[in-house]
C-alpha cells in the first residue's frame, strides 16, 4: 500500500495540480485548514504566479471583505494610493498585517506596471463585510449603489432619495451592536426602518439591471460590475441583519448559510473576468456541506464551494490543504491511522496528492479523522477523500 500511496503524490507546482483535473476550471479552489499561517500564504503565492504565468489565470479572491478588496483592487491595477494604505484599509480579520499578503499585493502591482488594462491582474475579497460574530452596517453598499444609479438614470425612476435612505439607515452602531449575535432582540434587522431599506434595496437592483443596456453604453464595464457588488452586499446584509433578530432554532444555521451564499454570489461574478483563483478556509470552499459546533449545538450549512460547483459543474475545482504539524499551536506528529499521519511518513516536505487515487489506494479502509487540540486547526475528513479533486500537504508549519 506505501507503494500505492506514493504513486498518488507529487511535486507541489501549478502543472501537478492541473494534472488531476480534466480541464482548466474557470475557478480553481485552494483550501487551507487554519488561518494567519505566513507558509501556507506563500505557498499560494507561488501556485498563483504559476497559474498566472502557464494558465492564463488573471484574479485571486481571498476570504476578505469584498467592499474593502476594492481598495487593494484600485492599487494592483492603476497604483491607487500606497502599498502601506492599502494593506492597512484594504483587508478585514487582520490579513493585512500578514507578510506573505503584502508580497501578493506588491508582486501584483508590479506585474500589472505597464500592461494594458485587459491583461492586469485584479484581486477580489468575496467575504461579505460580516463575521460569524458581527455584521456592518448595509451604509457604504446601499449609498455607494444610489449615487451610481442616481448620477446616471433618470431621479424620477429613483425609489428614494438619498436622504431618506440617510434617515432609515441612522447611526451605524445601532446595525454593528456586538451584543446582538447572543442576543437576536438586540438587533436592529427587523425594525421598520430595516424592512423598508430592505425594499428599497431591492428596488435599486432591479433598477440597475433594468437599466443595464443603458448602464452599459454610459459607463466602464469594472463601475457597473462594482455597482453589482454594492447591490448583493447591501441587499446580503440587509437580510443577515434581518435574521440576526430571528428567534427560532434555525437562527445560526440560517446566518452561516447566508454568509456562504453571498460568498458564492461574488465567486460567481469573479468567474465573469475569467479563471480565477480563490484561497479560503477549507470548509467554505468544499462540496459537502459544512458545520460547526456552537453554543446552541451543532449547525450545518452548504458552504460557497458547494454552492459554486452546482453551478459551475466541472469548471469548479476543489484541492484541500492538509497539515502535518503546526508546533507552535500544540498541533504535533499526526497519528499514523489518518490521512495527515500516511503522508506525514513520505519523505518530502510537501505533496500535491490526488485524492480519488489515494482513495483507491487505500481501499475500504477509511482512516481515522485526526483529532486536533487546537481549535484554530480544523484536521482533514478522511470521508471527503472521493469528493475532491486532490490535497496540498505541507508537512511542518514553523512559526513565522
Amino acid at each position: 500500500m506505501a507503494t500505492d500511496i506514493k504513486d498518488a503524490v507529487h511535486t507541489v507546482d501549478a502543472a501537478a495540480v492541473m494534472k488531476l483535473l480534466p480541464a482548466r476550471p474557470r475557478l480553481l479552489a485552494l483550501g487551507e485548514p487554519t488561518h494567519g499561517e505566513d507558509t501556507l500564504l506563500d505557498l499560494r503565492n507561488e501556485l498563483f504566479r504559476q497559474l498566472v504565468e502557464q494558465e492564463g489565470y488573471g484574479t485571486i479572491a481571498i476570504e476578505s471583505d469584498c467592499m474593502m478588496g476594492l481598495v487593494v483592487d484600485d492599487y494592483v491595477t492603476a497604483g491607487t494610493g500606497t502599498l502601506d494604505e492599502v494593506m492597512e484599509h484594504g483587508f478585514s480579520h487582520g490579513w493585512g498585517a500578514s507578510a506573505a499578503n503584502r508580497e501578493l499585493v506588491r508582486w501584483m502591482r508590479a506585474y500589472n506596471e505597464g500592461r494594458p488594462v485587459s491583461e492586469r491582474l485584479r484581486f477580489a475579497g468575496f467575504d461579505g463585510p460580516l463575521e460569524i460574530t458581527a455584521a456592518a452596517s448595509p451604509r457604504q453598499a446601499l449609498t455607494a449603489l444610489h449615487g451610481y444609479l442616481s448620477a446616471r438614470v433618470d431621479t424620477d425612476l429613483l425609489p428614494c432619495t438619498a436622504e431618506t435612505l440617510e434617515r432609515l439607515l441612522g447611526t451605524d452602531d445601532r446595525w454593528t451592536e456586538p451584543a446582538a449575535m447572543l442576543d437576536p432582540s438586540q438587533s436592529v434587522g427587523q425594525s421598520d426602518d430595516a424592512g423598508r431599506l430592505r425594499l428599497l434595496a431591492d428596488d435599486l437592483v432591479a433598477l440597475l439591471d433594468t437599466q443595464t443596456p443603458h448602464l452599459i453604453t454610459t459607463t466602464s464595464r469594472d463601475d457597473l460590475d462594482r455597482a453589482r457588488l454594492y447591490g448583493r452586499t447591501a441587499t446580503g446584509l440587509l437580510r443577515y441583519h434581518h435574521w440576526m433578530a430571528d428567534t427560532s432554532p434555525a437562527r445560526m444555521t440560517r446566518l452561516c448559510a447566508l454568509r456562504d451564499l453571498m460568498m458564492a454570489h461574488n465567486l460567481l461574478a469573479v468567474t465573469d473576468r475569467g479563471p480565477a483563483l480563490v484561497h479560503a478556509q477549507n470548509s467554505h470552499l468544499q462540496r459537502e456541506k459544512s458545520s460547526m459546533q456552537l453554543w446552541q449545538g451543532r449547525v450545518e450549512w452548504w458552504s460557497a464551494g458547494a454552492l459554486v460547483s452546482a453551478r459551475l459543474g466541472e469548471e469548479y475545482a476543489f484541492v484541500a490543504t492538509a497539515l502535518g504539524t503546526i508546533r507552535h499551536q500544540g498541533v504535533d506528529t499526526p497519528p499514523p491511522d489518518t490521512v495527515e499521519g500516511l503522508l506525514y511518513e513520505l519523505p518530502d516536505d510537501r505533496y500535491v496528492v490526488d485524492a480519488p487515487r489515494l482513495a483507491t489506494a487505500l481501499g475500504g479502509t477509511l482512516p481515522a479523522l485526526r483529532v486536533s487540540p487546537w481549535f484554530g486547526y480544523a484536521p482533514f475528513d478522511p470521508a471527503h477523500l472521493r469528493d475532491i479533486d486532490g490535497i496540498v500537504f505541507v508537512k511542518d508549519v514553523p512559526q513565522c
